[in-house]
């Protein structure tokens, strides 16, 4: 399996703090079934993990692992806070895009859509590069008006559920919305977005046998597949979007 958001790298943002805890929670990501994992470190105010020092952490684990044989692949990429300076830090080299692909993940601030967001989309399809949302399921603004996702996604922005939200370990109203945007078509990957070994794991296999057990094999292979699609640079197909109309259910809308 393929996981194309991940903190795996040590000492640079929210991950583990050492090479030791990384190849722990890379060692939990084999038993998970995962082979191959893009490490998105955060790309913020906060962390300010340009491209040359990701691949420079990256390249310290990648000898580790080697050192103590752990059949895992590891690829590198950003989780990258949204903003309108986007394509001149991208231009400057500043940037990474997921496992050198045209496809770069995007994250947004928890409760809002930025104003510049469907320009800024626009600028970097102009650059040859594709948007994927990273856990729009966790996005207050999203869940409180969906058709604010569709109209990105009619724009040709694609989107990635993190694999615990599938499960619950975000909770009801995110469970939910997350079940809701599969059922829609409104989602092309799913990810684990892993920090660490207690409260943020690996999750994948989980998650992939729910979407089996609910939505069918068809739906799983499409979510493998896509992920695929992205580490080998391939141009995606996605499944036409469909309008959501809201139901009251227990309380949670």
């Amino acid at each position: 399996m393929i996981d194309l958001h991940s903190h795996v790298l040590h000492g640079i943002d929210d991950g583990p703090g050492s090479i030791e805890e990384s190849l722990q929670l890379l060692a939990s990501a084999v038993r998970n079934g995962i082979d191959t994992i893009v490490a998105t470190p955060h790309y913020n105010h906060y962390y300010t993990n340009e491209k040359d020092v990701v691949l420079a952490q990256l390249e310290k684990l990648e000898q580790a692992i080697e050192a103590h044989n752990l059949p895992i692949k590891l690829l590198p990429g950003q989780e990258i806070w949204i903003h309108e300076t986007l394509p001149e830090h991208y231009k400057a080299g500043k940037l990474l895009t997921l496992a050198d692909s045209r496809y770069m993940l995007i994250e947004f601030p928890p409760e809002e859509i930025p104003h510049y967001t469907e320009q800024l989309f626009y600028e970097f399809e102009r650059l040859g590069i594709k948007a994927i949302i990273a856990h729009p399921e966790r996005n207050v603004a999203f869940f409180e008006s969906p058709d604010k996702l569709y109209r990105l996604l009619q724009k040709g922005a694609l989107t990635q559920l993190t694999s615990a939200s599938i499960s619950g370990m975000f909770g009801k109203r995110v469970q939910a919305f997350s079940h809701e945007l599969i059922e829609a078509n409104w989602v092309h990957f799913v990810a684990t977005d892993a920090h660490d070994m207690e409260k943020r794991p690996f999750y994948l296999s989980d998650a992939y046998r729910m979407i089996s057990q609910e939505y069918g094999e068809e739906q799983l292979h499409y979510f493998k597949e896509n992920a695929r699609m992205v580490i080998e640079d391939k141009p995606l197909h996605p499944r036409d979007a469909k309008q959501i109309v809201r139901k009251k259910r227990f309380g949670i809308f």
